[in-house]
C-alpha cells in the first residue's frame, strides 16, 4: 500500500511539473487546475506532497524570481481540497483565519479595495456546506460528483489567491521586491481580474476533466481514494 501511495503522488507529481512548464497567459500556471484533483484523489496529505514535490521541481527546472509563491501555494489549495472531500472543515477555517486576520491588521491590506478579494470571501462562507456535502465525491456514481467537485475546486483556487496574498501583503514579499504602494495596488487590481477568470476556469476544467478521472479511479480493483 506504501508503495502505490508513493507511486501516485510521483505520478500526479510529475502531471503537476508538465502543467507548470505548459506556457500560460494568466496569472497563474496550469498546474492550479490539477490542485483539486490531487487532493482529491490522494488525500489532503499526500495531495499537499505531491504538489509540493512538483511545485518545487518544476521551478528548479524553470527558474523564476516568484518561486515562493507557488510552492507554498499550490500544496495548500491541494490540501485545501483534500480536507474538503474528507469533510475537515475546521482546518480549512484555521487556514483562512489566519491568512485573513494577518491580512486585515497589515495596514496595506485595510488599504486595498475589499472587491479584489470577494472570491475569497464567498470560499470562506462556503466552506462550512461544502465540508458537509465533500464525502459524496467518494461515492460510485457521477450523479454526487458534480456539485461538490464544482465548489471544492472553486475553494481550491481561492486558497491558492489567498495564500499568493497572504506571502504578498502580511508576510511583506512586496516590500522585499522594492514594490511602492502605488506598484501593489495596480498589481493587486490586476491580479484580483485574473483570478476571478481562473476561479471559473478551474471549476470548469474540474468538471470536463475530474469527474472522468475520478470514475476510472473508482474501477480500479483493489484501489481506494483517497489514499491519505
Amino acid at each position: 500500500m506504501l508503495a502505490r501511495k508513493a507511486a501516485f503522488i510521483g505520478i500526479f507529481a510529475s502531471l503537476h511539473i508538465i502543467l507548470y512548464l505548459m506556457p500560460f497567459e494568466l496569472w497563474r500556471n496550469w498546474a492550479i487546475y490539477l490542485e483539486p484533483i490531487e487532493g482529491i484523489v490522494l488525500g489532503p496529505w499526500a495531495g499537499f506532497t505531491s504538489a509540493f514535490i512538483g511545485s518545487v521541481v518544476a521551478r528548479i527546472i524553470k527558474p523564476t524570481d516568484f518561486w515562493m509563491f507557488g510552492i507554498t501555494a499550490e500544496p495548500i489549495g491541494a490540501l485545501t481540497a483534500g480536507l474538503l472531500a474528507k469533510g475537515n472543515w475546521r482546518s480549512v477555517i484555521a487556514i483562512y483565519g489566519v491568512m485573513l486576520s494577518a491580512y486585515f491588521i497589515h495596514p496595506l491590506g485595510r488599504e486595498l479595495p475589499l472587491w479584489a478579494i470577494i472570491d475569497i470571501f464567498i470560499a470562506l462562507v462556503l466552506i462550512y456546506p461544502v465540508a458537509k456535502i465533500g464525502r459524496r465525491i467518494y461515492n460510485e456514481d457521477s450523479k454526487h460528483l458534480t456539485v461538490p467537485l464544482a465548489l471544492i475546486s472553486f475553494i481550491s483556487t481561492a486558497t491558492d489567491s489567498l495564500v499568493r496574498i497572504f506571502l504578498f501583503i502580511p508576510a511583506g514579499l512586496f516590500s522585499f521586491f522594492g514594490l511602492t504602494t502605488e506598484a501593489v495596488y495596480a498589481i493587486f487590481i490586476a491580479g484580483a481580474i485574473s483570478s476571478y477568470i481562473e476561479d471559473i476556469l478551474v471549476v470548469i476544467v474540474s468538471l470536463i476533466v475530474g469527474i472522468p478521472i475520478l470514475l476510472s479511479m473508482k474501477k480500479i480493483q483493489g484501489f481506494k481514494i483517497p489514499l491519505s
